[in-house]
């Protein structure tokens, strides 16, 4: 079976059909597409969970007054936490996806959040979504997801409660008119 086009930085929008799944109505940034699989970020399913209890758990000191919004990232690792950003910085694991996005997963990222030195523009989630090779490709074809292209203004201006809708508006779609049967756009 033929893989689909590198989606790397591309957007995944889940449609209607998932609706019993984990992914219903997200949003899922794509960091990394190929032969062994793909690996990206939910933008748009918030947790429970607050930044300070974050902080707590892995013993960082935080200002009161940072706290950002924790997203499930994905069902994959959820015990790890996934930092989408702008600027580039100096900090450890970090994954460079396009020349102005960079996806990092160390400690120090979360420090320098937390003492509002971080990056100015992010979104960070707990856990990842990853697909094994061909995966992804098979749900595409099965009509599982539409593709938009990801800019920074989706990534990081739009909040996560109206990323769905702007991901499909994007494409010239309204969220009213999507039925089960979209496909790859």
């Amino acid at each position: 079976m033929q893989q689909i086009d590198n989606l790397k930085h591309h957007l995944l929008i889940a449609m209607p059909q998932m609706h019993d799944s984990w992914f219903s109505g997200t949003v899922t940034y794509l960091c990394e597409h190929n032969a062994e699989g793909a690996m990206g970020v939910v933008l748009n399913k918030p947790l429970k969970i607050k930044f300070s209890d974050v902080c707590d758990q892995l013993e960082i000191t935080r200002l009161p007054e940072v706290n950002p919004m924790v997203l499930s990232g994905g069902p994959v690792n959820q015990e790890n936490g996934f930092i989408l950003h702008r600027d580039k910085g100096d900090w450890g694991a970090t994954l460079a996806v396009e020349d102005n996005i960079h996806l990092t997963s160390s400690k120090d990222i979360l420090e320098a959040i937390a003492a509002d030195r971080g990056p100015d523009s992010f979104r960070m989630g707990l856990g990842y979504a990853g697909w094994s090779a061909q995966q992804l490709d098979d749900e595409i074809k099965d009509n599982a997801w539409l593709i938009a292209e990801a800019s920074p203004e989706l990534l990081f201006d739009t909040r996560s409660d109206r990323l769905y809708t702007a991901a499909l508006a994007s494409l010239g779609v309204s969220d009213s008119i999507i039925g089960g049967d979209a496909g790859r756009a």
